[in-house]
């Protein structure tokens, strides 16, 4: 009668907890919340003065004694304190009752993190709120979320670029047979194009700018028509404002280590994975996720790399919230892909 309560009240939810972003899922709701994963912070007196949205608003903007911070970097806890409480924050918002009961919550994982780590994320979990904590590998989840059928004896591989890390696997029987988790993600691209625009054009911009260049402009494979952008930032020479224009070409070539990298991943895990599976994959298709496959361009060229159709998710940005979601709905059906806690 307990346990019947506290699910009845104590709504379980699915989280996914990323560098760039925290989703969260709640059980007859959907999702309910999606806001950066950032706390701005008084240094002074460590208070917390803003989380999520109103917090990201602050980058760049902040006086000496004011930080915002992003708490998770690579996909793992980099400030545990700071992840607890924007954690907390995040599910007092879309939880109100935590008093009266505390909800079951499924978190996803990079695949490739360790044991240290999972438990980092665990125990986070818990002091935020949770009666019970259970984790899921994130490509296990972004499959979920995209309709993969991965119950089914035949390969389907997903490729989830998140801020942090992008996570490339194969998955068949209800598990993962071939996989590398790489910590390179939408930051990396961010910060590559940062990096371009200091040494090519003696121009500084802040996050914020490169994300709207990536997001506007930025490509992984040749466009049919060739954009431009006007870029304000500050002359490394002189000091003062400058604005220039950049090409698309441009971005793209600046961005084409990080891709280059995804891309060999892909590869090779098509290397790992055994030929009737690999033969699935030829027929079915590769499945693009998270904010990273977003880039344009990336699937045609993930098409041309690896000779097989490259298709995005329904829901890119949301599929491994919303296979973490699905599990928290149908928790007595896809236990078997979680892992306790307590274990």
């Amino acid at each position: 009668m307990f346990e019947f309560f506290m699910n009845m009240v104590g709504k379980d939810m699915g989280i996914d907890l990323g560098t760039a972003n925290t989703l969260v899922f709640v059980k007859n709701k959907g999702i309910v919340l999606n806001e950066p994963s950032i706390v701005a912070i008084d240094k002074d007196n460590k208070r917390i003065l803003a989380v999520g949205v109103e917090a990201k608003r602050m980058v760049g903007r902040t006086p000496g004694n004011i930080v915002a911070i992003r708490p998770l970097k690579d996909g793992v806890i980099a400030d545990f304190d700071t992840t607890e409480r924007m954690l907390r924050y995040f599910i007092k918002k879309v939880h109100p009752n935590m008093s009266i009961a505390r909800p079951r919550i499924i978190i996803c994982v990079p695949s490739g993190i360790t044991a240290v780590e999972k438990k980092a994320v665990v125990e986070a979990t818990e002091q935020a709120g949770a009666r019970a904590a259970y984790i899921i590998e994130e490509p296990l989840a972004a499959a979920i979320g995209a309709g993969l059928p991965i119950d089914e004896p035949t390969g389907s591989m997903i490729v989830d670029i998140g801020g942090g890390t992008s996570e490339v696997a194969v998955v068949s029987l209800g598990g993962i047979v071939a996989y590398q988790s790489l910590r390179i993600g939408g930051d990396e691209l961010d910060e590559a194009i940062i990096y371009y625009l200091k040494k090519e054009n003696n121009l500084l911009i802040g996050e914020s700018s490169a994300e709207r260049i990536k997001m506007e402009i930025g490509s992984a494979f040749p466009l049919e028509n060739e954009e431009k952008m006007e870029v304000t930032g500050r002359d490394l020479v002189t000091g003062l404002p400058k604005t220039i224009i950049i090409t698309s070409q441009q971005i793209r070539a600046s961005l084409e280590k990080t891709v280059s990298d995804i891309i060999n991943s892909i590869v090779e895990v098509l290397d790992e994975t055994p030929p009737e599976l690999a033969s699935d994959i030829m027929k079915r298709g590769i499945v693009l996720s998270g904010g990273g496959g977003l880039l344009k361009g990336l699937a045609e060229r993930v098409s041309r790399e690896t000779h097989c159709p490259v298709y995005l998710a329904p829901d890119p940005l949301a599929a491994v919230a919303l296979g973490a979601g699905k599990c928290a709905e149908d928790f007595n059906s896809l236990k078997r892909y979680l892992k306790y806690s307590k274990q």
